[in-house]
């Protein structure tokens, strides 16, 4: 007997934790996952823009909690997913959206800037699917991790200057695969996002240099992405519904890598 459709996406009992969930993608589906019943425990640097968040959820009537730390730094990574263990019990969704960017010509970027972006969009993916893998999911023999990668991870560019965002997403894309052939064995599904451009506070610089018109114009579905593009591919990546897809990255980005290969 097949299951319902309406079981297969649904969230109910599970845990859900999402880094980089205080505003822009990680917050939309923070939303999603927690519509779908899941308890969302939310991550980000600043605590104030995480209170907001989850006031934010809890008036859509999801049970949000958060905890404010650096996804950059080892202890504090392990800070994050021990804290998620004792108050939620368990682990069964790891969304790995924190990020940052820096826009500099290849000859003059700051190895500063360089550092702060790998360390950030790659390393901390690491860190977290390493601590909520030891904690939770391989004793569990399940889990959904969900990385944000980019479609600036499926090619290069020529005028964005963002060698090192570039770089970082492009890891983003082999470490899900790679980390998927890995863990399949213990019953988790690795699978990443690959976002054309949302309207968000790390967007600005570019979508002001290459201008609104000009990027909507440029996807085949002559839009960029908005509040809800996100939603229903993080959940079937997050849900039973996409319990036989791992390894896979999902561009979602109005068609833009289709015809033109990427960022």
């Amino acid at each position: 007997m097949s299951t319902r459709v309406q079981q297969l996406f649904d969230l109910g009992g599970q845990v859900a934790l999402v880094t980089g969930g205080s505003r822009g993608l990680g917050l939309q589906m923070a939303e999603a996952l927690g519509e779908a019943g899941a308890r969302v425990m939310l991550t980000a640097r600043k605590a104030a823009d995480l209170e907001a968040a989850v006031a934010g959820l809890a008036a859509r009537g999801i049970d949000a909690q958060a905890i404010a730390a650096d996804a950059s730094q080892p202890d504090e990574v392990l800070r994050v997913v021990n804290e998620t263990m004792q108050r939620l019990g368990r682990i069964d969704i790891l969304v790995n959206n924190a990020g940052a960017t820096w826009g500099a010509a290849a000859e003059d970027y700051p190895l500063a800037a360089w550092d702060k972006v790998m360390n950030l969009n790659i390393r901390s993916l690491f860190l977290f699917a390493q601590a909520v893998g030891k904690a939770s999911m391989i004793p569990r023999r399940h889990g959904r991790i969900v990385n944000v990668a980019s479609i600036a991870g499926l090619s290069g560019s020529t005028d964005l200057k963002f060698l090192a965002y570039g770089t970082s997403k492009g890891a983003v894309v082999n470490f899900t695969r790679t980390l998927a052939g890995e863990w399949g064995a213990h019953g988790i599904t690795v699978n990443a996002l690959a976002p054309g451009f949302f309207p968000s506070r790390m967007t600005q610089g570019v979508m002001a240099h290459l201008g609104v018109d000009k990027l909507a114009a440029s996807a085949p579905l002559k839009r960029l992405g908005d509040d809800d593009d996100l939603k229903g591919a993080v959940l079937l990546f997050a849900s039973a519904a996409g319990k036989h897809i791992t390894g896979q990255i999902l561009a979602v980005d109005g068609g833009v890598s289709a015809v033109h290969g990427g960022g």
